[in-house]
């Protein structure tokens, strides 16, 4: 890291933006909304943010140290790492990872995404050392790195499989899964009874990339059950992994359970059969489940509605009853149903893959076909012209 003259106005909008745009990244990597050239043009503007700080060297450092000083959350954090990890430095590396301790589970996937978007060679220096290390949490974090650049550790992973701590088991197994390294399937089973929802879970969703989704049902049923911040995940591996006749039959009883309907309507368009848009419709009009019907809907058809005036971000437009609702977009009832008895239904338009379509086809494929491993869909950027 070096010092040069630089604008302090213009280094410190770099950080504070680079935060912002990092944050509105994380919300829509996996969703429905953006599709990957969407993705790029936030990815592009991030880079040159980033660049910005990389270029005013130890400038660039300071400002964002002062940003997380004043306001340590995620997005600063995540700043503070990308730049300690692209320049190599163990010593800020350190200072970055110091800092995520007083920002908690969210402190961890802040570095755990500047680590994505680090190169592999700036990284390599330090996963070894995560790796070989007592404690936990870099073991986590350089299982994180393992998983966002998809290297297989070889037979290390089998003794991280079943390392003492929870955390580090969670995510060997799901980089086990990842990797459909069946050599690592009773780990991965054991892995079934592992003393966290979310251990259990992840042990349940390596499972089926490796071919054992019968073993992994009873498992993901009662996280279905009784882990309602697990639902949505644990449904949607279901769904998946359940032959179509039998899967809508258990998502069909879920409907009928009041804790699990808005889950259930949310992942109802997984199936792909657009004959449920009448019944969609019917609940756009409940404020309980509008904003899953309208994800269940998004699933149905290859459109950017983004381009469509079938949505609305103000919760408002669809009456009072709905004028407390936190979430957006939001369907309009009435618009979808003109929309839909107009026959469109997404005819006509060029089809578009958002980031959660991308997601699922590459589950989907890596399912089907369990010695394949599962493909990094957040990998498949494009930086288009910036607009």
């Amino acid at each position: 890291m070096h010092r040069v003259a630089t604008i302090a106005a213009i280094v410190d909008q770099h950080a504070e933006d680079a935060a912002f745009l990092w944050l509105r990244r994380r919300r829509e990597i996996d969703g429905p909304i953006l599709d990957e050239t969407d993705i790029g043009r936030i990815d592009q503007r991030l880079e040159a943010n980033l660049e910005g700080l990389m270029a005013a060297g130890k400038a660039g450092w300071e400002a964002a140290q002062a940003r997380f000083a004043d306001y340590a959350e995620p997005g600063e954090l995540f700043v503070l790492g990308t730049l300690a990890m692209r320049w190599s430095d163990a010593k800020l590396v350190t200072s970055a990872i110091d800092a995520g301790v007083s920002v908690g589970e969210a402190g961890f996937s802040s570095l755990s995404a500047a680590i994505a978007r680090t190169p592999r060679d700036n990284l390599r220096p330090f996963v070894a050392q995560w790796l070989d290390t007592s404690d936990a949490r870099l073991r986590c974090l350089g299982l994180s790195a393992l998983w966002h650049h998809r290297v297989d550790p070889g037979p290390r992973l089998h003794d991280l499989a079943s390392h003492s701590d929870a955390n580090v088991r969670r995510r060997a197994v799901r980089l086990a899964g990842g990797l459909g390294r069946r050599d690592l399937l009773p780990a991965v089973l054991a892995g079934l009874d592992g003393e966290t929802a979310r251990e259990r879970l992840a042990a349940a969703f390596a499972a089926c990339l490796l071919g054992e989704a019968r073993s992994a049902h009873p498992v993901i049923d009662k996280i279905v059950l009784t882990e309602t911040d697990q639902a949505e995940a644990a449904i949607e591996i279901r769904l998946l992994t359940t032959p179509p006749k039998a899967a809508k039959g258990w998502l069909q009883t879920r409907l009928g359970q009041p804790l699990l309907r808005v889950a259930a309507t949310a992942s109802i368009g997984l199936f792909g059969d657009p004959s449920v848009m009448p019944w969609l419709i019917e609940k756009m009009r409940e404020p309980e489940l509008v904003f899953a019907a309208g994800l269940a809907m998004r699933d149905l058809f290859e459109v950017d509605f983004n381009d469509t005036d079938l949505f609305t971000i103000d919760p408002a437009d669809l009456g009072k009853a709905f004028e407390s609702l936190n979430h957006s977009p939001l369907p309009v009832a009435d618009r979808v149903a003109a929309w839909w008895d107009e026959g469109r239904g997404g005819r006509g338009r060029t089809p578009f893959h958002s980031m959660r379509r991308l997601r699922l086809d590459a589950l989907r494929a890596a399912i089907a076909a369990t010695d394949t491993p599962l493909t990094d869909w957040r990998r498949t950027r494009r930086f288009p012209a910036w607009m």
